[in-house]
């Protein structure tokens, strides 16, 4: 399998996950959650990934994740469901229950706190691609895994039969860039092209999609690749101005947390002055943003990208 075994492409989100309270899943909200996005016409899911607070989840919980997620979409869009866990055996356990139940794929970092080094990273990508009967999309987050993967790494795995996707969530801006330029004909590539230099590599180079945190500007995020699937390159460039703002507005340098509190926080806090369903409780160890200050600044970010 490579990245003509999959149709996976343009704007996909990666879902929060609703919670009543750090002992209870909301899947009511979920299940409202999913069908906006569906309704707001995304072209994918992502799920139990970073914005998902994978890591407050029990084994069991994920699964009811994907399988609420699974039974709303009925196939009608790709979902790849996040399989990341310490042991790459606990990934393989939670790949097989995805893919029983309908998923697309699955995506996953390497194991947090491995620190693994580069023909590790290689060797830990065929064994899980070996061991699922799925396409995998390797998942570049060096904020939660202290290892960024090079260019020339992502070139080695994207040689690895079964390796469809990357998702390079690098804060690395050059190193994106290059990365996407030399496996794109291998892998598909997911990342920050919603920028105006993203734009421009889009023109020359092409791309595939982007996975962002959620989803604010709903119907405008998946408006921006049916414009460039078009050709509109104009029309195109007027969001990406806007993301590329309301980014800068919200967000640290690489977007691995936010400026007024933790990332899912402040995700869920935009979520719910949007009335975008699921924008509820997190779990620790995120604390929910009760600050006025830093919920009028992030109100005004909203304002500003005339999303209120």
């Amino acid at each position: 399998m490579d990245r003509n075994s999959v149709d996976w492409r343009g704007y996909w989100a990666a879902s929060p996950t609703p919670y009543i309270n750090e002992d209870q899943l909301d899947l009511e909200s979920l299940e409202a959650l999913t069908q906006w996005y569906m309704g707001q016409g995304l072209h994918g899911l992502l799920v139990n990934g970073t914005s998902g607070e994978w890591f407050s989840q029990t084994q069991d919980e994920r699964k009811q994740v994907a399988q609420t997620v699974l039974a709303q979409t009925q196939g009608e869009i790709p979902v790849v469901v996040g399989i990341t866990a310490l042991s790459p055996r606990e990934s393989l356990l939670v790949a097989e229950h995805a893919m029983t139940h309908g998923a697309s794929g699955v995506a996953l970092t390497v194991p947090p706190y491995s620190k693994a080094l580069d023909h590790e990273v290689v060797a830990f990508y065929e064994y899980i691609a070996q061991g699922v009967n799925a396409p995998v999309m390797i998942y570049n987050w060096p904020h939660g895994t202290s290892i960024d993967i090079s260019s020339e790494l992502a070139s080695r795995l994207a040689d690895i039969d079964g390796v469809v996707a990357l998702k390079e969530s690098t804060p690395n801006a050059d190193q994106f860039f290059a990365t996407a330029e030399r496996v794109i004909d291998r892998v598909r590539v997911f990342g920050n092209f919603m920028s105006v230099r993203g734009l421009e590599f889009l023109q020359e180079h092409g791309g595939d999609g982007m996975i962002g945190g959620g989803s604010l500007f709903g119907r405008l995020d998946a408006q921006f690749w049916e414009d460039v699937w078009r050709g509109d390159w104009e029309q195109a460039k007027v969001h990406a101005e806007a993301t590329e703002s309301l980014f800068n507005s919200l967000w640290a340098p690489g977007g691995w947390r936010g400026l007024y509190g933790g990332y899912q926080s402040q995700l869920k806090a935009a979520m719910n002055m949007l009335a975008i369903p699921g924008g509820g409780a997190v779990r620790s160890p995120r604390l929910p943003i009760t600050n006025p200050d830093d919920l009028a600044a992030i109100r005004s970010a909203l304002v500003s990208a005339q999303l209120l």
